[in-house]
């Protein structure tokens, strides 16, 4: 009874309970007919929310203020250019995947040249280089008609255990993930910098380099995303990241990261990631327009932070 107790006082356990509850919902109105299928569906797709939910929890984790607004069009960029220069070819796969973890840097190291150098606020300065990654992505996208490569479609879209692909990739990144910000250092000092930056200056932590680092990581993510997205949906489309922009703050915030930076949390960010899918499914087979949707995905949302942020606040 009283590890169940320190169970709920976790913020992160919400978004698996309400992920639980719309998954049994939906289930329950379909006859258990879905249950697999839902179930497979969740996690294929959640997967994707979780490898760029991972990037911008690094960057919320920095403090007020920081955020990465350019995630749609890395993940579009990514996408068209490993794709263009893969060519459909399986023997290009590499080469690939390496170009798209390279636009992945370019795109943080931009990010961060733009805050540091020129003191833009992070959500102006990655807005703005969103509009270039974006008008990037416009111009090298105009007339793609190409398909991924034969062997990444088919690994991209397949499973292994019972489990689609793109969620061990996500479970491996996670894994990473965890080990980063509870092992090592760079944890520790993200952690510090995110709760108070002055600090975290006066005891040495090289506060600029871990902050590249962070912005670097999280483009990275957003590229990985992108590439295993346009392989995953047979090709980049201009608007594939656009639903990701929301969608990756979402998941961190309801995950039970602290929006004030300074604390952050992994296992949420996969009850996040699957409760977001299963809402729009479950409002889906329930025959809801897409107004209603939104407004009653929105309050489900709402209700969600409040449950965990009381008990946090509890625990405070």
């Amino acid at each position: 009874m009283i590890s169940i107790k320190l169970l709920l006082e976790k913020p992160w356990i919400w978004s698996f309970v309400a992920a639980a509850i719309v998954w049994f919902v939906t289930i329950m109105f379909t006859g258990g007919a879905s249950a697999y299928g839902l179930s497979q569906a969740a996690l294929t797709f959640a997967a994707f929310s979780i490898i760029v939910g991972i990037g911008q929890m690094f960057v919320i984790t920095l403090g007020p203020g920081n955020i990465d607004l350019s995630v749609p069009a890395t993940m579009t960029l990514s996408g068209t250019i490993a794709l263009k220069l893969m060519g459909g070819a399986d023997s290009m796969v590499v080469p690939g995947l390496l170009v798209a973890v390279a636009i992945g840097v370019a795109v943080g190291v931009g990010n961060y040249g733009l805050i540091k150098l020129l003191r833009i606020p992070p959500i102006i300065a990655t807005l703005s280089m969103s509009f270039i990654v974006q008008s990037t992505a416009i111009w090298t996208n105009r007339g793609l008609r190409i398909k991924p490569p034969a062997i990444l479609a088919d690994f991209t879209t397949s499973m292994t255990l019972g489990v689609p692909n793109v969620a061990w990739i996500a479970l491996g990144l996670s894994i990473v993930a965890y080990w980063l910000l509870q092992k090592l250092i760079y944890g520790r000092w993200v952690s510090a910098i995110g709760q108070n930056i002055l600090a975290a200056r006066m005891t040495g932590i090289p506060v600029d380099g871990v902050r590249i680092v962070t912005y670097v990581l999280c483009a990275v993510l957003a590229s990985v995303c992108g590439f295993l997205l346009a392989n995953f949906s047979g090709g980049a489309a201009l608007n594939m990241g656009s639903e990701y922009l929301l969608m990756s703050i979402a998941v961190v915030v309801i995950g039970g990261t602290a929006v004030a930076g300074g604390n952050s949390n992994v296992p949420g960010i996969w009850g996040a990631s699957l409760f977001m899918f299963l809402v729009v499914s479950m409002l889906n087979t329930y025959g809801f327009d897409a107004g209603i949707r939104l407004i009653m995905t929105g309050i489900i949302i709402i209700g969600i932070i409040v449950l965990a942020g009381g008990h946090n606040s509890e625990q405070r």
